[in-house]
């Protein structure tokens, strides 16, 4: 059984696999000050929880942007689970990284076109709305070759929130209509219909610059937010990229891995 780890600055994804058979999932908030210990036994709390005994463990892989908490990791896996930990790199990927320093490319951002490209033909734009809001382009050829990132929903809005003194925290679902008539409703027009502009007016831009017709992809946790008054998104993926992480361990292994 495989235990794969998606480590982002304001979210911890943990997804058991049998195979390619998702057992369980969770997304739970993402702590740095967390000791090895800690992560282990939670880890092992929430595997018991749904049935799933944590000595099946036979591998670990971690996509990690979260430096600080690293070598954290790598101790809970050696310790916890007995299992060297698996960190996607931009040297171990598999994924040919077109870009000026292929090392400085987010291990998220590799996992998330491995999952991609394993759902469809490239080119591809692979948007991922989380902490940021990420464009990932891939060409004709599968090469990652850059993209762009913007804040993402959920961090504007705390960034507004915080300077503006006669604005309020709102909860983040689409209005009806674009032209809102009170705060509340204006807060979540300007972020929900604001952020799908952006959105197809970047997809916009990097279709005229790739050339051709991409399939525009999009996961992440604030997806669901903006797919359906986003033109662009053809396609939405809640854990496309746990799914890449595990197909990233897979070929670095060269089987499934087994206990």
């Amino acid at each position: 059984m495989l235990l794969a780890l998606d480590v982002g600055n304001t979210n911890l994804k943990i997804a058991a696999y049998e195979g390619s058979t998702q057992l369980a999932a969770w997304r739970l908030l993402s702590r740095r000050d967390q000791t090895a210990d800690e992560y282990g036994l939670f880890i092992g709390s929430l595997l018991r929880a749904r049935g799933i005994d944590p000595g099946r463990v036979a591998g670990v892989a971690i996509a990690n942007v979260v430096p600080q908490v690293q070598s954290t990791l790598e101790w809970m896996c050696e310790h916890h689970f007995g299992q060297p930990a698996f960190s996607v790199s931009a040297e171990n990927s598999g994924v040919v990284l077109a870009a000026d320093s292929p090392a400085e490319v987010g291990a998220d951002r590799i996992v998330t076109v491995i999952g991609a490209l394993a759902r469809h033909r490239p080119p591809l734009v692979v948007i991922d709305l989380g902490t940021a809001t990420k464009f990932n382009c891939v060409n004709a050829r599968g090469d990652f070759i850059g993209g762009a990132i913007a804040p993402g929903i959920r961090t504007a809005a705390d960034a507004l929130l915080s300077r503006a003194a006669r604005l309020f925290n709102v909860e983040l679902t689409r209005p009806k209509e674009a032209v809102a008539r009170n705060t509340v409703t204006n807060i979540q027009s300007g972020f929900v219909y604001g952020f799908a502009a952006l959105i197809d007016g970047m997809v916009a831009r990097i279709r005229a610059e790739m050339g051709g017709e991409p399939t525009i992809v999009a996961t992440g946790g604030l997806a669901p937010l903006v797919a359906d008054v986003t033109p662009s998104i053809q396609h939405v993926y809640e854990h496309l990229t746990l799914e890449g992480l595990r197909l990233a361990w897979e070929r670095a292994h060269g089987a499934e891995p087994r206990r």
